[in-house]
């Protein structure tokens, strides 16, 4: 591998932890947020993003405690995402990338996409519904703006994981063979 293809690789390599270290905090955040929503309304203005959902939990706890479910999965999975990320390119040998565990790590990776893009999608639609019952759900579109664009990166992702898989068993019957 060039020189310049492996500073490419390190420097993506940090990124992705970058955007790990980043999600693990919006999630921790998102957790203790939820908690202090529970115990102490009243100090849910001083938390991270400021995350009020106090008036909903007054009307319908259901709705509360589904709208929130459904931010801390998404946030969860996310982190998860990264985390697969990170443990893929840590342990991947560039001079024979194709075998059975990155194989294994690229259809994990699209499953974990696929999914955040999914329950997106469904919270997406679960807020516009909140909305005709008169709850203000305009702050939470930030949660769930992009399923659209992970439900097609997961499917193409998907599609490259098993080109790779069909791949593996290739050079698997050709390291056999010889």
């Amino acid at each position: 591998m060039s020189k310049t293809n492996n500073f490419v690789f390190w420097g993506l390599y940090i990124v992705a932890w970058l955007i790990f270290v980043g999600l693990s905090i919006e999630a921790g955040g998102l957790i203790v947020n939820f908690f202090f929503s529970l115990y102490k309304p009243e100090f849910v203005q001083n938390l991270y993003q400021k995350l009020d959902l106090t008036e909903m939990y007054k009307v319908s706890r259901l709705a509360f405690f589904g709208i929130y479910s459904f931010i801390l999965t998404i946030s969860i999975l996310k982190t998860c995402l990264f985390y697969i990320v990170i443990r893929l390119m840590h342990k991947v040998d560039l001079s024979k990338p194709f075998n059975s565990f990155v194989a294994r790590q690229i259809s994990q990776i699209s499953y974990y996409t696929l999914l955040i893009g999914l329950l997106s999608y469904i919270a997406r639609q679960l807020a516009k519904n909140l909305m005709h019952y008169g709850f203000v759900t305009d702050n939470l579109n930030q949660f769930w703006a992009d399923s659209q664009a992970f439900i097609l990166m997961g499917s193409v992702v998907y599609i490259i994981a098993t080109i790779f898989k069909k791949g593996v068993d290739i050079q698997n019957e050709n390291d056999l063979t010889v």
